[in-house]
């Protein structure tokens, strides 16, 4: 099963009761280029990030980016080839909420991307301890697709993805 853990609408206790919080980076400025219609506009590295860089960790309330789950750096894009590969680091290595995060920035890019794109959205290397079986059910498009359809599971989810108040 996907998800799982405590967090938002699971009432559990905090795993990592103190993260570390890491500063925002700066908006990205929209260049004249990305402004013209004319223009072909592809998707890059920092367009991701920017998608990503926003969602709610399920247990506190920050950003996957203050918390520094996801990076820049760990985002790979071809827009020729309609690739993404989004790596993301848990905050603790026996992070229960690691599949949860995962499903969260699989589904934000699934409603923001064109079709044509295929995601991979997968665990840093190295550090988480169920790294292989939590990247196994992000791979599978079925067990996706059956988590997406557990009403509890898609609304908190959403909670990830909704703007904070």
């Amino acid at each position: 099963m996907l998800g799982g853990g405590g967090g938002v609408g699971g009432g559990g206790l905090l795993e990592n009761v103190n993260p570390l919080i890491y500063e925002r980076s700066g908006e990205r400025p929209v260049t004249a280029g990305e402004e013209d219609e004319q223009v072909p506009d592809s998707i890059d590295a920092r367009e991701i990030f920017d998608l990503i860089r926003s969602i709610n960790d399920p247990e506190h309330p920050l950003t996957l980016e203050e918390l520094n789950v996801v990076e820049q750096v760990r985002v790979q894009v071809s827009d020729p080839e309609s690739t993404v590969a989004v790596a993301f680091t848990p905050t603790i290595p026996h992070c229960s909420m690691a599949t949860l995060i995962g499903l969260s920035i699989k589904v934000k890019l699934l409603r923001s991307l064109p079709q044509r794109f295929k995601m991979d959205v997968h665990i840093t290397p190295g550090t988480h301890a169920s790294e292989h079986a939590v990247n196994k059910q992000l791979a599978d498009k079925e067990r996706v697709a059956a988590a997406l359809e557990n009403t509890h599971l898609l609304e908190v989810v959403n909670q990830c993805l909704s703007a904070r108040t």
